[in-house]
């Protein structure tokens, strides 16, 4: 903490600060066992005093579904640019994905669009790519809520190793992937700066 009680985000780069719950337990096998009132708690106070600076965009990972964190975010930020929701192909996932559609659109949250994340596996050897979990799933449930989809992320060996090193894998553009990862933060960008989504829309 900062001389005023502020917390200090993690910067990984110039461009980019993390902040997470995991950041603040004293032993990294100690699973977070909350109720409602102090996951709400927590999300107030990681917006609050969390010395973000100047931001471009604040984004807040949540767990898939419907539960106390992304209603937490809805009622603490309701002007919100949105919420991206990610999917994986599969007809199990999209279940859940459909509920947290469904969920956003009756607080009046708008949903930027989906990606659909493990979209195919990139072979590291030959660079062929196989639809392991199928595809498409994304695309269909995009059609059927009238969201933009914002397009596909394969599984690709690369971005398990940025995460374990603790590098974005963002950066590295050379390959399809980085490429994919580029062109959808490109459409969110283009999305939110050309007036965002409009809540009569949903």
């Amino acid at each position: 903490k900062t001389d005023n009680s502020a917390i200090l985000p993690i910067s990984v780069n110039s461009h980019l600060s993390v902040m997470s719950i995991g950041f603040l337990l004293g032993d990294r096998d100690v699973p977070v066992i909350w109720r409602g009132p102090l996951k709400m708690k927590a999300c107030k106070q990681f917006l609050e005093d969390v010395q973000w600076g100047t931001l471009d965009y604040l984004i807040i990972d949540l767990p898939p579904g419907t539960g106390d964190e992304p209603l937490s975010i809805a009622q603490l930020i309701p002007d919100s640019d949105g919420a991206v929701i990610v999917t994986t192909p599969q007809d199990v996932a999209l279940l859940s994905v459909r509920k947290s559609i469904v969920f956003a659109k009756k607080l009046n949250f708008p949903v930027i669009g989906i990606i659909e994340n493990m979209s195919g596996f990139i072979c590291p050897h030959c660079g062929n790519e196989v639809n392991i979990f199928g595809s498409g799933g994304g695309m269909k449930a995009s059609k059927d809520f009238n969201v933009p989809f914002l397009g596909r992320i394969p599984l690709d060996a690369g971005i398990v190793k940025s995460g374990d090193e603790g590098k974005p894998f963002v950066s590295n553009q050379e390959n399809n992937t980085g490429k994919a990862f580029m062109k959808i933060a490109d459409s969110i960008n283009r999305i939110v700066t050309e007036g965002g989504v409009k809540k009569s829309q949903h």
